[in-house]
């Protein structure tokens, strides 16, 4: 038996989310919360969490560019939209805040990146979940702790753990920036 709204429809099923967000072009702080304000302005979607801001160094390829630092944070979110149209709406947020997608891990505005989506597990290539590298990136693990230390990073294990096997943040250049902080609106 399905439920039923008080409108009558059925009632969609609610997914959570959690999203990992980094940008080191333009004024970082400011795409990041137009970021989480597009994410806020979701329809069926809920901004449950966010995390303090953190400041990275770039990953660069051997013989890459030289890069400006990224600032990271990491939001928990509840939805209607299912993991495929949430991708949808991460890609058409990056987008419309100027992301291009020229080299794999070139600078950008903005990123967007879907690190987990219920208890989902997925190999497919257009969404792999959980993210294949979340485990090793403190950019993702430490303002995901700061926010939310008893998660756990499904089919890999509690983000402390993953944390600390890393190093904990500083060992990965990861910096808390207490000086900023992004909005709920």
């Amino acid at each position: 038996m399905s439920d039923i709204s008080s409108a009558g429809g059925p009632v969609p099923r609610m997914h959570t989310a959690v999203l990992a967000l980094g940008g080191n072009l333009g004024d970082r702080l400011a795409n990041l919360q137009s970021a989480v304000d597009s994410l806020a302005d979701t329809p069926t979607l809920t901004i449950d969490w966010l995390s303090p801001v953190y400041e990275t160094a770039p990953l660069l390829e051997p013989g890459a560019e030289p890069q400006d630092d990224y600032l990271n944070a990491v939001v928990g979110v509840t939805s209607a939209l299912p993991p495929d149209l949430l991708l949808m709406r991460a890609q058409a947020i990056e987008e419309a805040l100027g992301r291009t997608r020229e080299e794999r891990w070139g600078a950008r505005t903005i990123d967007v990146d879907l690190v987990q989506v219920d208890d989902l597990i997925s190999d497919d290539p257009e969404l792999t979940l959980p993210h294949p590298r979340a485990a090793q990136r403190a950019f993702v693990l430490a303002p995901w702790h700061d926010a939310r230390p008893e998660d756990v990073l499904v089919g890999v294990g509690p983000i402390a753990d993953l944390l600390a096997a890393l190093g904990g943040a500083a060992a990965q250049g990861a910096v808390r920036r207490e000086d900023l902080e992004l909005m709920l609106s």
